[in-house]
Formats: structure tokens, C-alpha cells, sequence
């Protein structure tokens, strides 16, 4: 079944080309402005660090955007304990377009915000955490432009809206307490035998100067969505930013998933000087990067 299903994807995104001239001349569903407002809510209300009250307050205010767009949403909430005893609540916010479609597009992004910006020296920018504008915020904003997009036109396919907490919080090093909601996630999938026909990770995605390479594990575990996401870029113009040359093997949201068995892949810049940094604020993220990058999540489910 799940090569049957590889195949179709392949085929799709091999004759689709008309499909994407078209969408390349069209009006475009993504707003940036609203975007940009969307990335400076979620700064100006503080670090999103797992417990805090401005953890709470954006993962209510995601939850109620998404009730009043998305046919179905739900809420895993769970306690996770750190490898130091340290007790985390956390919850996933899963936003659902045509839940009872088999074919399925998976988007997601983290919506938590580093505990230490560990990139620093200073010990007081350390302590205060990453405000999380690009790492984080970003994902964001492009999955709520596409659940304005779908509200207002429905998919063809179901679509499945997925932001992930406790990214950012532990050590990546070691892998220890981090990736904690697409972990949780993969062990507690919505449906019995839930396969979407492609799953992208938006990650780090408003950079000033965007350079989204192939990264490695994405190429490894699902080539053809990787063919899909950087074809369908490439024949919207936006080929400067996505380009054709493989990247680093990137340790992120999409591993979980992968090791589960889905074909998720990975969009992000890694080269951003503020990452893990206290720079990391609204006026670091560019709408013209986030309108590029809204404007091929919105292509790649049109595509369909």
C-alpha cells in the first residue's frame, strides 16, 4: 500500500505542471502582513517556555484561531518529567481540514520557544530565553495562513495542521528533552494506520535571506516530497531561495515521524545568526521570506 502510495505522489507531482503555472499567475491565498502581526503576538508575549504564562496564553490563542478555521481540533496535553526531574506540561494543537479523507497532507511546526538562548556569553541573555521570532514563531505563522486559506477555500485533501511543543527545551547533543511533541505525537497518531501522502516540517522559515537546501534525512526517507516542495517552488519563481543542493543531516521535529514510519520532510535555514541567540526577535523576520515560503505550502496542497 504505502508504495502504491509513493508511486501516486510521484505521478502527481510529475504532471502537475499546468496546475502550477496556474497557481503561479494566481492571487495569492498567504497574507504576510497578517503574518508579521501573527510573529510579533507570539514575541511580545515573552518566551514560550514550556510552563510559563506566555506558553499558555499563545497556546490558547493558537487553539482558538484554529477552532474558528479548521473542521476538527485536538488538544494532546501531557505532563513529559525531564532527564533532571524537572516536570513540563505540554500539549500539541492538531488542527483538521476534512478529517474523514484518507488523502492527507501533514504540515507542522514547533510553537514552543527555547528555555536558554545558550548561544550567548552574556549570562543574563542566557537565562532569559530565546524570544523565538524565526525559531519558532515562523512555522507558525505560515501554518495559521494556510488554515486562513482553507477556511476560505477547502482542500481537495484532508489537511492536518500540526503544532508541536517542547521542540526546543533539553539538549540536542545528547537528544535528551527535546523534540518532545513530535515524539508524542508519533506514539499517538490520530487515526489507526494514519499515513498522510507527504508530511513538510516549516521550521526557521523568515530569514531575510532564505537558503532552504535538501536536508539529508528528508532526501533519505522521502525524496519524492522533497521533489514535490523544491519543484513546486522552483515553478512559482522561488527557485533562489529553494535551491537543488543537498544540506546537513538536521536533527528536528520530522525524526520522530520518519522513525514512525511517515514521509516527512524538513524546510528550514539553518543559517540564521540569531539562532538559540536573545537577537532572535520580530524585526530578524522578513514577510517577503514568509510570503515565498507561505505562498508554496499553500502551492504544494493546491497541487492535489
Amino acid at each position: 500500500m504505502r508504495l502504491l502510495q509513493v508511486a501516486a505522489l510521484a505521478l502527481v507531482a510529475a504532471c502537475d505542471g499546468s496546475a502550477s503555472r496556474d497557481a503561479a499567475t494566481a492571487p495569492s491565498e498567504f497574507d504576510s502582513s497578517v503574518a508579521m502581526t501573527r510573529v510579533a503576538k507570539q514575541v511580545d508575549a515573552g518566551p514560550r517556555i514550556p510552563g510559563s504564562a506566555a506558553h499558555r496564553a499563545i497556546g490558547d490563542w493558537i487553539a482558538a484561531e484554529l477552532r474558528s478555521r479548521a473542521d476538527t481540533v485536538i488538544e494532546q496535553a501531557w505532563t513529559h518529567t525531564t532527564a533532571d526531574g524537572k516536570k513540563l506540561p505540554l500539549r500539541n494543537i492538531l488542527a483538521r481540514f476534512r478529517p474523514q479523507e484518507t488523502r492527507r497532507v501533514l504540515y507542522l511546526a514547533h510553537w514552543d520557544s527555547r528555555p536558554v538562548a545558550d548561544e550567548e556569553t552574556d549570562p543574563a541573555l542566557i537565562a532569559a530565553g530565546v524570544p523565538g521570532a524565526n525559531d519558532g514563531a515562523s512555522g507558525v505563522v505560515i501554518l495559521l495562513g494556510v488554515a486562513d486559506a482553507l477556511k476560505k477555500l477547502p482542500p481537495s485533501v484532508g489537511v492536518d495542521l500540526l503544532f508541536v511543543d517542547g521542540e526546543d527545551w533539553g539538549s540536542f547533543d545528547t537528544n535528551t528533552d527535546v523534540l518532545l511533541g513530535s515524539k508524542y505525537f508519533a506514539e499517538h497518531l490520530p487515526d489507526a494506520g494514519y499515513a498522510p501522502m507527504l508530511g513538510v516540517l516549516w521550521d526557521m522559515v523568515g530569514d531575510s535571506i532564505p537558503h532552504f537546501e535538501q536536508e539529508a534525512n528528508s532526501i533519505q526517507a522521502a525524496p519524492e516530497v522533497v521533489q514535490r516542495v523544491w519543484t513546486t517552488a522552483q515553478r512559482l519563481g522561488h527557485g533562489a531561495a529553494f535551491t537543488n543542493r543537498q544540506g546537513q543531516q538536521i536533527t528536528d521535529d520530522h525524526v520522530p515521524l520518519i522513525q514512525k514510519g511517515l514521509r516527512v520532510i524538513d524546510v528550514i535555514d539553518l543559517d540564521y545568526p540569531w539562532h538559540h541567540r536573545a537577537g532572535d526577535t520580530t524585526d530578524k523576520v522578513s514577510a517577503t521570506t514568509l510570503q515565498v515560503v507561505g505562498e508554496v505550502a499553500m502551492a504544494v496542497i493546491r497541487g492535489f
